[in-house]
């Protein structure tokens, strides 16, 4: 698996659904100056799939508050992806779901991050966190069984945030308000030592 934290996300140009409605051309670049969580699924009409999408939804608003945008990727098309979008949630579909679903249907946006599983043909559940400036600052991948915690990206991205104004470090389970501490050996002392 390749590591991208710390160097710059990979573009992609492709057709995303965006609000119900194809955009041809849709671009990673073009969301820049905001963060962007980017998570890959394995195929649309699944099981854990629509749990995971429709938990993002719940929390559009506290990602929009953290000036992050969600984008969905799967290797499904985007007749695909919109015809999940007409389904009801009580038929296992994502009806409801706002932000952009991404169709990388010739596979190079799972291939060019490391997410797809080769004899399959489908992505793991990768999930990328990048900043304003399109660098990797966090990366994860589950298995296709294993749906994610929504609520620690959000928690992740309240991280960063606070490392970018502040500074300092943020500590195993910090949550916001929390204790922070200075990136160094005074720092570490004051953390345990108060």
């Amino acid at each position: 698996m390749a590591v991208l934290v710390g160097k710059e996300a990979p573009d992609f140009s492709a057709t995303a659904v965006v609000g119900g409605d194809f955009k041809e051309n849709f671009t990673l670049s073009s969301h820049r100056g905001k963060n962007v969580l980017l998570f890959f699924y394995p195929l649309d009409f699944t099981f854990v799939c629509p749990t995971e999408l429709h938990a993002f939804q719940e929390k559009a608003d506290a990602f929009k508050k953290l000036n992050t945008e969600v984008i969905g990727c799967s290797i499904d098309s985007q007749f695909s992806h919109l015809a999940w979008l007409k389904t009801p949630k009580a038929k296992g579909g994502i009806e409801g779901i706002k932000y952009p679903l991404v169709a990388d249907i010739n596979k190079t946006i799972a291939r060019d991050y490391d997410v797809l599983i080769p004899d399959a043909g489908i992505a793991l559940r990768g999930a990328f966190l990048i900043d304003e400036k399109g660098v990797v600052r966090h990366q994860t991948v589950n298995d296709l069984p294993l749906g994610r915690n929504i609520d620690e990206f959000l928690r992740l991205i309240e991280a960063l945030r606070f490392h970018e104004e502040h500074g300092e470090v943020c500590p195993a389970n910090w949550q916001k308000g929390a204790k922070t501490m200075s990136p160094d050996q005074k720092g570490l002392d004051n953390y345990f030592g108060s």
